[in-house]
């Protein structure tokens, strides 16, 4: 007879251990799925993993896509993990980022075609705020009336989703457009373009405020008495309130972060690599950075480097598409594979399997 026995304290070996299994679980079902579509699994895996950056062929113009890709989802993930530390569960950043987006762009083609310095932070500033007064929705409902914030933040995402088909085919069309849904394009708008700082690198300044936004994190997490409240309250709620610590404060800290580092993810994206405000403009970040997050331990560090991977998936499986012709679902299954294993291997960090000879694994 074989069972789970919990164990006294949470296991930091398989705290680690698990992501590199899952990883590794990913790539070996991966395989099969592809083996069982009629592609060489090798090849496949070869593909996604390996050509994007070392490939002679396909290096040049992936490894720049590596940081374009990485910055929206490691900006989005270090958000929700303060939250999701402190058991805060935002599960719309998606919303908060077509709602920055959505907010930045307006500001932008308000004063089109004013050349403005100013252009870009205000437009960054708006992108902030729009994702936090989205993310504000929840927090306020959790804290006044005591609803579920995951249910209410993934449900606003299908508003934004509204929202935003209505401003591209509406109040942000552009009206030189032919009739087209979608609005001008930012690229061509030198004020509002979020242009790549050294050209060909990929970096942009939605990178810059990523990494910015992983130093901060740590700071805040390892040095400030903030920091000590979240994981408090995530780790032992009873002792979080005989420390002081004001859940209404926390959750509307947390939940506006978030929002405001979706939106800001938005608004980079927008005035990017997308250009424009389109129906399809929202790309699944918000939901994959989850993923970012609980395979990076929602420690920062561990954030910045599941954001490349991830990344890594994104670009690798496009090629994959392009040139072994797998479909866009096979590549979707496999992302979501890695957050499956992710949490099957963190059933081990606190629980260990027993077996009736009284042996232990």
């Amino acid at each position: 007879m074989i069972r789970l026995e919990r164990r006294p304290a949470p296991s930091r070996t398989w705290t680690y251990l698990a992501p590199l299994l899952a990883v590794l679980a990913t790539m070996i079902a991966g395989a099969i799925m592809f083996a069982l579509l009629g592609k060489d699994p090798v090849l496949a895996i070869r593909t996604i993993f390996w050509d994007p950056i070392f490939s002679a062929q396909f290096g040049a113009y992936s490894r720049p896509q590596l940081l374009i890709k990485a910055g929206p989802l490691i900006l989005i993930a270090i958000g929700l993990s303060l939250g999701f530390r402190a058991g805060i569960w935002n599960i719309g950043a998606e919303g908060q980022y077509i709602m920055g987006a959505l907010a930045g762009a307006s500001v932008a083609l308000a004063v089109y075609p004013m050349e403005l310095p100013v252009l870009l932070p205000l437009m960054v500033i708006a992108g902030a705020l729009g994702g936090w007064a989205w993310a504000m929705i929840p927090g306020v409902l959790r804290t006044m009336f005591n609803t579920n914030e995951i249910l209410v933040s993934l449900l606003l995402v299908y508003v934004a989703e509204q929202i935003l088909s209505a401003a591209a085919v509406g109040f942000l069309r552009n009206p030189e457009g032919g009739g087209f849904p979608g609005s001008r394009n930012l690229q061509s708008y030198a004020s509002a373009h979020n242009a790549e700082i050294i050209a060909g690198s990929g970096l942009h300044w939605g990178v810059v405020a990523a990494f910015i936004s992983v130093i901060a994190a740590y700071v805040l997490l390892q040095r400030h008495i903030l920091g000590f409240h979240i994981k408090l309250a995530g780790e032992a709620p009873r002792a979080a309130k005989l420390a002081g610590v004001v859940p209404a404060r926390l959750v509307l800290f947390c939940l506006g972060v978030s929002g405001a580092l979706a939106g800001m993810a938005g608004l980079f994206e927008v005035a990017g690599p997308a250009g424009k405000i389109s129906i399809d403009f929202g790309a699944g970040y918000g939901f994959t950075a989850i993923i970012v997050a609980f395979l990076g331990r929602l420690h920062p560090a561990g954030i910045l480097l599941a954001g490349l991977l991830m990344a890594l998936t994104y670009i690798g499986g496009e090629l994959a598409q392009l040139m072994l012709g797998l479909p866009a679902a096979a590549i979707q299954a496999f992302q979501g594979m890695l957050l499956f294993f992710l949490l099957a291997f963190d059933v081990f960090g606190h629980y260990r399997l027993r077996i009736a000879t009284g042996r232990t694994a």
